[in-house]
């Protein structure tokens, strides 16, 4: 299905910031679907003015469609939807005509111009499904009565607001809570679920009749003389949205007022209870701080094991065991690294190249010559299910080689390349230092630290683990992971 931004620059002549413009009408509309039980399809005139183009549909959450078929990318030519031709030309909002018959559904036709700066850019038909039309309660009344003053707001050009940015799928509905002020702020209606959020911030009455602004003020926490600014916001004065908590309840508010003739006569007030998404949301941030508050902890209680096998280590007589303690200590620190990295993130991924860096430099301290190790390419990031083990992986192959591939007062090179696919990625861990012995059979032999990788590689991360000789001489080590551990 071709874009809006598609349909109009290459069937009009319309700007882009008239195409904003319709944009910002788009993102709104729902509201005038929902207000008027009806599907609004926007019309464009052709760039030559023979035809109109559909760009834009929106069907009604409150009531049936009159479209069954998706109406955007069509083209109609001028004359054949007399009412389109009307609001263009005139100007106005066009409701003449009796009802069209589709598909044995009466359908009430109205055509809305869309103004913007005194130019007239395109039409809404709104199409009314007349085929469960009843006696309207006092709350269709209030929707049918809201939604004709933005239909005059919008050929007026004064709807949508452009000062106004809303995100819509956050954003009140009509269906969650509506209340209707009159010019002084005064309730006129107030649908039931908006009086359920009200009474839950803690209101005792009906809201008819009250001053939402003072009431809703008088209904949040105590800040000393009654908070202005919520007054000025909640009566309706300027579009803003915001939220009120009290009672036992938050409601997020969005204020619209309505000046259908340039006049204020009134605001739509839509409202949501949102306490538990707020709930939910303050117990998501104490569980990430829970969560790094353990991760700084496990970090601390690493390096305070690492301190004492260095202080173990230094009182040994036998090389061999201070080594394998050194060996310990460098360990227990790769993931140290990872735990630290943690606790600094919102959640449990990490940026793996940071930590592949600091590994290397930690490793590199215990170089018997001039070894230089370097890193190519990129990990990314990576959730610590994985960047745990593969830090312990690259701390041993590190180790590995440059203990085994160099020795003292030798000099060469370690890199660490790095090939990232969508499901894996390919660790390639090389040096140009002796090579492997004869008959080396990297799947069986090895010391502790092949061990180690063998058993991170293959049976915690699911991939696959290969040593052989590199072709330029030295050792070259092949990890391949899967992103999914």
């Amino acid at each position: 299905m071709p874009s809006m931004n598609d349909l109009v620059r290459e069937h009009t002549a319309l700007d882009d910031s008239d195409l904003e413009w319709l944009h910002l009408l788009v993102s709104e509309w729902q509201l005038l679907s929902d207000l008027s039980f009806a599907d609004l399809v926007l019309w464009v005139p052709t760039r030559d003015g023979s035809r109109y183009v559909s760009v834009a549909q929106m069907r009604p959450n409150t009531g049936p469609t009159s479209y069954q078929d998706d109406m955007v990318g069509h083209l109609v030519p001028r004359g054949r939807r007399p009412l389109l031709d009307a609001a263009l030309d005139e100007g106005r909002i066009v409701r003449e005509g009796d009802p069209e018959w589709r598909e044995e559904v009466p359908v009430r036709v109205e055509s809305i111009p869309v103004r913007r700066d005194g130019r007239v850019l395109g039409v809404i038909a709104r199409n009314t499904n007349l085929l469960t039309v009843r006696t309207p309660s006092r709350l269709e009344l209030t929707y049918l009565q809201s939604a004709s003053d933005l239909a005059q707001m919008i050929a007026a050009g004064s709807f949508p607001f452009p000062s106004e940015h809303v995100d819509m799928d956050a954003s009140p509905r009509a269906g969650d809570g509506l209340i209707r002020l009159d010019a002084e702020g005064l309730v006129q209606y107030a649908s039931p679920n908006a009086l359920s959020a009200y009474h839950r911030l803690g209101l005792a009455a009906d809201l008819v009749g009250q001053h939402l602004g003072q009431a809703t003020a008088e209904l949040a926490p105590e800040r000393g003389p009654v908070d202005e600014a919520m007054v000025k916001l909640a009566s309706g004065w300027a579009p803003r949205e915001f939220e009120v908590e009290g009672g036992d309840g938050v409601i997020q508010l969005r204020s619209i007022p309505l000046k259908p003739k340039g006049t204020h006569i009134g605001s739509l007030v839509l409202l949501r209870d949102v306490t538990e998404l707020r709930r939910r949301e303050r117990e998501l941030i104490t569980k990430d701080a829970t969560i790094r508050e353990i991760h700084h902890r496990v970090k601390n209680n690493l390096q305070t094991v690492a301190a004492l096998l260095r202080l173990q280590a230094r009182r040994m007589d036998s090389e061999a065991a201070r080594e394998a303690l050194d060996e310990a200590v460098r360990r227990v620190g790769s993931i140290a690294i990872v735990h630290e990295t943690l606790s600094q993130t919102l959640d449990e991924r990490v940026e793996f190249d940071e930590i592949a860096d600091r590994v290397l430099a930690m490793v590199a301290e215990i170089s018997p010559g001039r070894v230089t190790a370097r890193r190519s390419g990129k990990f990314g990031i990576l959730t610590a299910e994985i960047a745990t083990p593969l830090a312990m992986v690259l701390t041993e192959l590190l180790q590995n080689a440059l203990e085994h591939g160099f020795g003292p007062g030798e000099s060469g090179t370690v890199e660490i390349s790095v090939r990232r696919g969508r499901d894996q990625v390919t660790v390639a861990v090389q040096d140009d230092g002796r090579g492997l012995p004869a008959g080396f059979d990297a799947q069986q032999a090895g010391n502790l630290g092949l061990q180690i990788v063998r058993t991170l590689v293959v049976g915690e991360l699911g991939g696959t683990f290969d040593m052989l000789p590199a072709p330029e001489g030295g050792t070259r080590v092949i990890l391949e992971l899967p992103l999914e551990s």
